[in-house]
């Protein structure tokens, strides 16, 4: 008979065996309203499963992370119940749980509408309140695959048909009308869910993600254990919303995409002003660091990307063009390999290491076009690379350098609330164990000496070596994944790379790969919408602008636009014949951190009428002295 021990070590034996609700009545009478699923031997239960043997077992709550799982996966399917409800004929076909809520995907003649969204929304309630019971079936593939067709639901059967056989195939109902094919777990009935949630939107999906296949819709829903914490959420959405880098950018003026190039960007003056300060910024950081700036070609031929291993494990991702000639070449879509053909050029020695290499190289991957979002997810893109060449015992030092480096560009660009993820070796892997050893070591201990939160990702490292990645955390709570640092024990032998070491022997050196941003687009984006376009003075595409009141006074601001500009302000003049008030609310929807006022009455006084990004206040400052202040306000923090 089972003995149960529970998380805290206490151990309930019993006679027979027994199920989730009967172990949880043992435990506390409090829990049973609480109780939502249960961790069994690590493996995630119904509360419904019997126990037979003996057992490792955890209630799972609201407050567990697995808890607020389930309770959004039961809000999908009861959405998808009351949408068959509400439109007969409608196919279900996939409702997996998503960060922050759940989706399903229909296949329907007629779009759902901002109506159709909260019909559905009241039905659920409905369906809720009426609280369905949850029962689970093991269900024989051939009749599941009968009774799918049977009752018009092709891809459901079309999902059974490519599930290996032998695997159990578990249906879910819900209340006696309802039914899906589902691993589960799931909630015991429809109004654990509780009423915090929301459908958000409408959007298409292809079916299995091929655009060859018939196009679905798609509803969105956020889920949430408590009103508070949807409520908090939304408001974290209509800020969202308020900050989209794509709505800025046209409001600033940097940028546009078109279908004609999609996922490349068409920088627009004050964008490319933006992208050229930021690579500055990082250019001067790096030499400071002791990085050597390079550059190599974004065409390379095929057989070097088969050396690397990129072909093979990278090639469905790569733009490729063919030479009369019938050589196959390759636009680049990272720029390792390039970089360890810099480092092979000439002899090196141990003396030479490490040898920091950057480039900020262009780089192209295919991304299927529905994947693409504005500046976050793009085809083109500018890598902030760079690869140190380092030996076995310089791992950990180098680990640490670029580590601060990272935390101290992040905090120069106003993010201070960076969490470290640390992924070590995978199962499928290259290198022998002591190297990983060594490099897995090296990683932790330049983590570890950061005292930043970091949490380890159990076997998720890249098969040539460990990583850490830098994870940001923005002004309204967003998590943004930049920075990563990996260890590589493959690529530079696959691609002879080696240094004379001290015993006068060829080693192969250790490669660090690093990037700061991940990709400057990206980061752009991020920026943007963490600054809800307000960007730091000396990051703005445009610092100042100058406006005269009256056309009489328009000689007095050329002059001062002509100075800012040849101290290196980013400097605008507006000679439009509009009113002044007209001007400074254009100017202020374009984030401008000043706006300068000129009138007779600062002619006269050689002066200038200022009025910061933000602010209803206005101060008169000496002309010279407002100069001066902007020049000190755009120097780069390297300090």
């Amino acid at each position: 008979m089972p003995q149960v021990q529970l998380l805290d070590g206490k151990k309930i034996s019993f006679n027979k065996s027994i199920n989730g609700f009967e172990l949880i009545k043992k435990i506390s009478k409090s829990l049973e309203k609480l109780a939502l699923i249960m961790e069994v031997n690590g493996e995630l239960k119904d509360l419904s499963h019997e126990i037979i043997n003996d057992s490792k077992v955890r209630i799972i709550t609201p407050k567990d992370k697995e808890g607020l799982e389930v309770i959004r996966h039961d809000a999908a399917h009861i959405m998808a119940m009351a949408v068959q409800e509400l439109f007969p004929g409608t196919q279900v076909t996939i409702g997996p749980v998503i960060d922050n809520g759940f989706y399903y995907d229909f296949a329907r003649k007629e779009p759902f509408t901002e109506e159709d969204l909260k019909k559905i929304e009241k039905k659920m309630l409905e369906i809720i309140d009426r609280d369905v019971k949850t029962k689970r079936e093991v269900w024989e593939r051939k009749k599941a695959i009968a009774h799918f067709k049977k009752i018009g639901e092709k891809y459901k059967a079309e999902i059974i048909e490519s599930i290996p056989e032998g695997e159990e195939l578990s249906v879910y109902h819900h209340g006696d009308t309802w039914h899906d094919l589902c691993r589960g777990p799931h909630l015991a009935s429809s109004s654990k869910i509780g009423k915090a949630f929301k459908l958000t939107k409408v959007s298409g999906a292809y079916w299995r993600g091929d655009s060859k296949n018939e196009m679905l819709q798609r509803i969105y829903g956020t889920c949430w254990s408590s009103k508070k914490d949807l409520d908090q959420y939304l408001n974290r959405l209509e800020e969202a919303e308020k900050r989209d880098h794509r709505k800025l950018g046209k409001e600033m003026d940097l940028f546009h995409f078109r279908e004609e190039s999609p996922g490349s960007v068409f920088w627009h003056e004050k964008g490319w002003l933006l992208f050229q300060r930021l690579i500055e910024y990082m250019r001067m950081k790096q030499r400071l660091a002791g990085y050597k700036e390079i550059n190599t070609p974004e065409l390379l031929d095929k057989t070097l990307w088969e050396k690397s291993g990129h072909w093979e494990k990278f090639g469905e991702h790569m733009f490729t063009s063919e030479t009369p000639d019938e050589k196959t070449f390759a636009v680049k879509p990272m720029n390792c390999p390039g970089c360890v053909q810099i480092f092979n050029q000439g002899l090196k020695s141990y003396r030479d290491l490490p040898l920091k290499l950057s480039e900020f190289g262009k780089v192209h991957r295919y991304e299927p076009s529905g994947a693409l979002h504005g500046l976050l997810r793009v085809r083109a893109f500018t890598q902030d690379d760079a690869h140190i060449f380092c030996s076995e015992d310089q791992i950990t030092n180098e680990s640490l350098s670029v580590t601060n480096l990272i935390l101290e560009i992040y905090k120069d660009l106003g993010f201070k609330d960076v969490i470290l993820k640390y992924s070590d070796r995978p199962t499928n892997r290259v290198g022998d164990d002591n190297i990983w050893d060594k490099s897995e070591e090296a990683l932790l201990t330049a983590i570890k000496k950061t005292k930043l939160k970091y949490t380890i990702n159990k076997g998720e490292g890249a098969f040539y070596g460990p990583k850490i990645e830098f994870v940001l955390r923005d002004a309204i709570g967003r998590d943004w994944q930049c920075g990563t640092l990996q260890v590589d024990l493959n690529l530079p032998e696959r691609l002879g790379a080696s240094y004379v070491s001290r015993d006068g022997t060829k080693k192969v050196p250790v490669m660090l790969h690093r990037a700061l941003f991940g990709s400057l687009e990206r980061f752009i984006g991020i920026l943007i919408e963490n600054y809800a376009g307000k960007l730091p003075f000396w990051l703005s595409p445009a610092q100042v602008v100058v406006c005269p009141i009256a056309e009489e006074n328009n000689n007095y601001v050329k002059k001062l636009f002509e100075d800012l500009f040849k101290e290196g302000i980013k400097c605008e003049m507006d000679l439009r014949n509009e009113k002044i008030n007209y001007k400074v609310r254009d100017h202020s929807l374009s984030k401008i951190p000043y706006i300068v006022v000129c009138g007779k009455k600062e002619v006269n006084e050689n002066t200038v009428t200022v009025r910061k990004l933000g602010s209803d206040k206005q101060e008169i400052v000496k002309r010279d002295k407002f100069i001066k202040n902007m020049l000190d306000l755009n120097k780069l923090p390297l300090n």
